[in-house]
Order: C-alpha cells, then sequence, then structure tokens
C-alpha cells in the first residue's frame, strides 16, 4: 500500500527503505563503470549471432481458434509473454506487442518475429499479471491499449501507480508485496519473492517491487518467474505452494556478469527442482537481441541440460499450444534442414 510524500511514494513493504525497494540479499551485479562499459559493449557488438539472420516464423493464432482450445491450454506469444486459458478465461502474463522492447520504438532491441495473434484479436483478459517494469516485461503502448479489454491488472508494489499514470483506473489495478495473494475468478495469484531489480530510467534506483508469480486453479499450480536470479527464495516458494505442475523459469539474456539478476542455464534446472517442479517451459528467449549469447543458445543448453538430468522440458514453438496435464516433450523447432544455415526461420503451420 502506497502513501503520498512530497517526493516520491512510500511502501509499507518489509523490501522497502531508504525511498527504494531491496532483495533478501544484495545480489552480484554489475554497477558503475562496469555498467557503463558494459552498455557500450552491447550497443557496438556484433549482433551476426545474437540475432538470427531472417525473422522467425510463428504459428499464428485467431479468437476462434482460442475460444475453441481446450481447458489448460498455454500459449507462449514470445519473450514472457504468456497467454493462459483456465478455469475458462484467458490470463495474460508480461504482455509486450510492440516492436521494439524500448522506450521509444525508433531504435532498442526489435523482435525477431512478429507476435503469433494481435492486440485486437486477443479475447478478453480476465487479468494481466506484471512481474516488473523493465520495458522488456512492461509496455506502455501494449498496456494502454489492453485496458479496455481486461479486467484487472495484477502488478507488484509500485508497478501498478505506472499503470494509473498512464490512464488507467485505479479500481482495475492490484498492487501486491510478497507472500500477498489475491482470488480473481475463483483463481488464487500469489506475488512471491525474486531477485531482481527496477525502474525506467538510468536515474532510478528500485524505484518499484519486482515479483514472481503462483498461480493456483484448484487443480494444477503454475509457476512464473519474471526476471530473477537463482536465490534460496526458491526453495521458499517450493515449501509453501509446491510442488508444481508447469514452470515458466527465465531462461535467456543471461551472463556471467549479471547472474544475480538473470539465472543461467544450470540455475534455471536448480530452481525448478527447488520449487518442486514436473514440467519446465523455458521463457525470455528467442524474442529480443539483450545479451552477448547466441540468440538460439539458451534453448539448445536447456534441450542439453533436461537430457543429462532427466527434467520433463517442453519448448512449443510461438504461438504452439501446451496443455496442462497434456505435455509434449522439447523438440528443436529452432533448429533447421542441413542444407540451411543455422539459426534460420522454419515455417509452422496453424495451431490447432
Amino acid at each position: 500500500m502506497s502513501t503520498a510524500c512530497s517526493h516520491r511514494p512510500t511502501y509499507q513493504s518489509a523490501q522497502f527503505r531508504d525511498g527504494q525497494f531491496h532483495n533478501v540479499a544484495p545480489p552480484k551485479q554489475p554497477g558503475g563503470w562496469r555498467l557503463v562499459k558494459l552498455w557500450w559493449q552491447f550497443m557496438f557488438k556484433d549482433s551476426s549471432r545474437t540475432e538470427p539472420p531472417e525473422a522467425l516464423t510463428v504459428t499464428p493464432l485467431t479468437r476462434t481458434q482460442l475460444n475453441q482450445a481446450p481447458d489448460g491450454s498455454i500459449y507462449r506469444l514470445g519473450h514472457s509473454t504468456v497467454l493462459m486459458k483456465l478455469n475458462g478465461k484467458f490470463w495474460m502474463t508480461d504482455p509486450v506487442f510492440s516492436e521494439r522492447a524500448s522506450p521509444v520504438q525508433w531504435a532498442g532491441p526489435k523482435r525477431f518475429m512478429p507476435t503469433p495473434i494481435s492486440l485486437e484479436d486477443l479475447p478478453p483478459l480476465a487479468a494481466v499479471i506484471l512481474s516488473h517494469d523493465h520495458f522488456d516485461h512492461l509496455d506502455r503502448d501494449t498496456v494502454v491499449k489492453l485496458a479496455a479489454k481486461t479486467s484487472v491488472f495484477l502488478a507488484p508494489l509500485g508497478v501498478g501507480d505506472h499503470l494509473i499514470g498512464w490512464g488507467i483506473p485505479a479500481e482495475k489495478t492490484q498492487q501486491l508485496d510478497w507472500w500477498q495473494t489475491v482470488e480473481v475468478e475463483g483463481i488464487q495469484f500469489t506475488a512471491t519473492p525474486a531477485q531482481h531489480f527496477s525502474g525506467r530510467s538510468l536515474f532510478e534506483k528500485n524505484p518499484t517491487l519486482w515479483a514472481s508469480w503462483v498461480i493456483y486453479t484448484g487443480t494444477h499450480r503454475v509457476f512464473f518467474s519474471g526476471d530473477t536470479g537463482y536465490f534460496d527464495g526458491f526453495a521458499e516458494i517450493g515449501r509453501r505452494h509446491g510442488p508444481f505442475d508447469l514452470t515458466l523459469l527465465e531462461a535467456g539474456a543471461y551472463d556471467k556478469q549479471w547472474a544475480g539478476v538473470h539465472m543461467l542455464p544450470e540455475q534455471v534446472m536448480q530452481a525448478h527442482r527447488d520449487l518442486g517442479g514436473d514440467w519446465l517451459l523455458p521463457i525470455h528467449n528467442a524474442t529480443f537481441d539483450l545479451a552477448f549469447h547466441s540468440w538460439d543458445e539458451p534453448m539448445e543448453k536447456m534441450l542439453a541440460l533436461s537430457a543429462q538430468q532427466g527434467v520433463h522440458l517442453t519448448m512449443p514453438r510461438i504461438g504452439e499450444p501446451v496443455r496442462l496435464g497434456r505435455y509434449q516433450a522439447a523438440q528443436p523447432w529452432w533448429r533447421l534442414k542441413q542444407s540451411r544455415p543455422a539459426s534460420t526461420a522454419v515455417t509452422t503451420s496453424p495451431a490447432t
């Protein structure tokens, strides 16, 4: 809960002090001149490996297909945007439909592929679930356009204030601290800890909270990580709310230099085990160029690690359905015929 002050809001939260939000333990991440150097390297890096040489194709979706889809269908729409059909209604995480994950649309990381469905063709949403305020997770244009067809926006503390400032009615926004639970249309949503940071400018330092989410339908438990480094909180979430039928864990845009706030592939596997996860669906990859690794490395590493460690892994094409309780094992859809260069596109058929 926020209260007015002379400069910026204050929040009644154990995570909020000294005018900003804090992690349970300070994560290792670059700062100062190291951060400036990283930004410089990123801006002028060779993108021939970090971007596919041509646009990736997707499995197209229509509103009719979604309305006719069985309950428990889950669609990854790109990056960390996931559309879920649960208990007969639709729910979406971190919606980003803009061409670029950036404060402006003339510069910044550009999508590798279009979204499989337009904003206009989406069905009404019972809720949009937000993890934090970074541009690749909180897209102002998308959120504003979704407001008319979304019943409620669920957000960590402070993130909802962005929405209200953009004209979304306060009564359509619910802001939660870690471990708080709200029920919407019979489904329980619990904001749970994550290890990350926030801010939409270089001059802000953690003005809003970041969170992962537990989604409990009454029959299935789904975990959505948002962005996070690996930390002890996964085991605590698993003890309190696990085991999980499906974990949606970030696996992409990682680097050892910032592993404190974005997990490395091996850490993703450990987090899945800590949570008591059954099936794992990696997200936060194959959409934007946000790191130094090759664009397809996250999928290749997750596929190899799952085989080594015996983890149930599903990695659908963008727009292809995954169904709770009837999962399909991961297939390397991102690979191409031997006659074509690595990392180029493959043509997909419409979802059924």
